[in-house]
């Protein structure tokens, strides 16, 4: 993934990071699915700096819709940059089982979209980029690059230590791999809180860093990001939560 496209797509995480509130103790031990899933909004502000700083705000939105079906949104907007994805899903058995993802960008005036929808019947998903569509097959349980933001935070819930995931993107099944580390006290615009500290491990080869940070208090909202990778970094936090 190039810079621009890590910039963008990462805001929400991955993340974060691409969730689910509930604000009582007791919901948050539940795992059925309507304990699983609260509709909320969060909003999120990120630096990221190589040579110079840009700053961008975004607003990453659960809903609930018809039919059983959720709608998750990230979007964020800046002077150079903007972007809209969208996932339509479902849960069963704590697995989010996406139906329909959609991403659209500008970067500097260079516009991109996709759309990827999942016919699990047949085990494929129909990859529609600039009007040239193709199915690619695909596992159980595989999700888009969005919708396993959800999954992540499901899985610290049910106490789970490594994840591995299949994510649909580009074109390809990538496997993406995280750790969860330690309990860290971390200051954020929601007070001072006790948060989980996750890192992905599958790139760490290559050079690349990346640590998140999830509190149980909040339903294990994503509240902090960090990445660092060839003398750029890229940083993410929490600004507002309803």
């Amino acid at each position: 993934m190039g810079t621009r496209d890590f910039l963008i797509s990462t805001i929400g995480i991955l993340m974060g990071v691409t969730s689910m509130l509930s604000f009582s103790a007791d919901a948050a031990t539940e795992t059925t699915s309507d304990a699983f899933l609260a509709p909320y909004t969060a909003v999120y502000s990120t630096v990221w700096k190589k040579g110079i700083s840009l700053k961008v705000e975004g607003k990453q939105t659960l809903s609930k819709k018809d039919n059983n079906l959720w709608e998750f949104v990230f979007s964020a907007d800046s002077m150079i940059a903007s972007l809209d994805e969208r996932s339509i899903f479902y849960v069963e058995n704590n697995h989010i089982i996406p139906t329909k993802y959609t991403y659209r960008s500008t970067v500097l005036g260079k516009k991109k979209t996709a759309t990827l929808t999942f016919n699990w019947d047949k085990k494929l998903v129909r990859n529609d980029v600039k009007n040239k569509p193709w199915n690619l097959a695909i596992n159980s349980n595989t999700l888009d690059k969005l919708s396993f933001q959800l999954q992540v935070r499901q899985d610290l819930k049910l106490g789970k230590n490594d994840f591995n995931y299949q994510i649909a993107d580009g074109g390809y099944i990538k496997n993406w791999s995280f750790r969860r580390e330690s309990m860290e006290s971390i200051n954020t615009n929601l007070g001072k809180v006790s948060a989980i500290k996750v890192i992905r491990t599958d790139n760490l080869d290559k050079g690349k860093r990346t640590s998140f940070w999830f509190v149980p208090k909040f339903d294990y909202l994503l509240v902090k990001l960090e990445h660092k990778e060839d003398g750029e970094s890229y940083r993410l936090d929490i600004d507002s939560l309803k």
